[in-house]
């Protein structure tokens, strides 16, 4: 499943460096707006503790571990719904993407210029805010005047006008699509739109190293504006990142985290959350030329799981052979599952749990 989320933010609140971090790649990152110019998109590996264990336990060919896409999409400023800065661009880039890493600075530094001039990461959410769902407003709006007329005589049409309608005016609001009165089937219907304010978000606060672990007055903030939103916000500092990203060594970096008073990076913390805002699960394979993690979408059947693999594995599924992860670490192979009784075999109507290791037969 091809993942993307967008990292988005006003100009110079830490966006490109926590890019870098997460990515490994070396974005531009500098001390004015618009210094990244087109997205910048890294592949980065999702961490996953039960894939080294079944890798250990297997001792395979290769390890493949699922990926995510992070774009680091350019700085909006305030008009971008109107073509301002590098609005259109921006607000493009971010359409393609699955979810945002919504980066707020939550930190003082005087040499750090802000585009607006001072440290409010209240206005800076909602300055983008509102751009997005200006640009929503305006989507919605002409959606609606090309229906209108057909929506008088087609159940259908009236249908969609009927949730646009109703998605507009939450939006007149100053309320993002996301959150409007209406069910996930009637988000569904208007999927194709690719509204903005529609797709998950996550407040990531960029902090000064001495708040990462307790957080501080502008975390206060972020957190009261948005608990109606139903939205993860993780305390990250960018800098402290950057610095763990340069060492060699994993016990390198487990002693810099130590002295920090922290159990993991921010890093790892924000890709696991990832998966968690677009409810997302794992399944594995497990064979000795291969150990690798497969990402699925919460719900999906065993014929879809095996999709993902390849689209003739769910055209001519015929079964999925299961082993529980705590079964199979437990017992140490695939054989002691077998002899224990522990190896299930399910048709059609199973529902794949997280962290489930299957084998598929199908008919080609």
């Amino acid at each position: 499943m091809a993942l993307q989320c967008g990292i988005v933010g006003l100009p110079n609140v830490g966006k490109s460096t926590l890019f870098n971090c997460l990515s490994n790649a070396k974005a531009q990152s500098a001390n004015f707006p618009f210094c990244t110019i087109e997205p910048n998109v890294g592949v980065i590996t999702v961490p996953d503790e039960r894939l080294n264990k079944l890798a250990e336990l297997v001792n395979p060919q290769r390890v493949v571990p699922n990926t995510i896409e992070i774009v680091d999409i350019a700085g909006l400023v305030k008009g971008a719904s109107k073509g301002e800065g590098l609005g259109n661009q921006f607000l493009g880039n971010i359409r393609a993407t699955n979810a945002i890493i919504h980066v707020l600075r939550c930190f003082d530094d005087g040499n750090i210029i802000h585009v607006d001039g001072s440290v409010d990461p209240i206005r800076d959410k909602e300055i983008i805010d509102t751009e997005l769902q200006l640009k929503d407003l305006d989507t919605v709006t002409k959606r609606i005047q090309k229906i209108e007329k057909q929506a008088k005589n087609d159940k259908d049409a009236k249908k969609e006008f009927d949730i646009l309608s109703a998605i507009k005016t939450h939006l007149e609001t100053g309320k993002s699509a996301r959150t409007a009165p209406i069910t996930p089937e009637d988000f569904e219907e208007i999927a194709g739109l690719g509204l903005l304010t529609q797709k998950p978000v996550m407040y990531v606060c960029n902090v000064d190293e001495g708040s990462v672990v307790s957080g501080n007055k502008y975390v206060d903030l972020v957190k009261a504006a948005v608990a109606d939103e139903d939205a993860e916000v993780l305390v990250i500092s960018a800098k402290i990142e950057s610095e763990i990203a340069e060492l060699e060594s994993y016990d390198e970096r487990q002693m810099f985290l130590q002295d920090l008073g922290l159990d993991e990076s921010g890093v790892n913390k924000l890709i696991r959350a990832a998966y968690r805002l677009l409810d997302l699960y794992t399944y594995f394979t497990a064979g000795v030329q291969e150990v690798r993690a497969w990402t699925i979408t919460k719900g999906f059947t065993a014929p879809q799981a095996a999709g993902v693999i390849h689209t003739d594995f769910e055209k001519g599924f015929i079964r999925a052979e299961v082993i529980k992860y705590n079964d199979f670490v437990t017992l140490g192979s695939e054989n002691a599952c077998k002899e224990a009784g522990k190896l299930g075999v399910e048709g059609k109507a199973y529902v794949v749990e997280d962290g489930d290791i299957m084998h598929f037969r199908f008919n080609v």
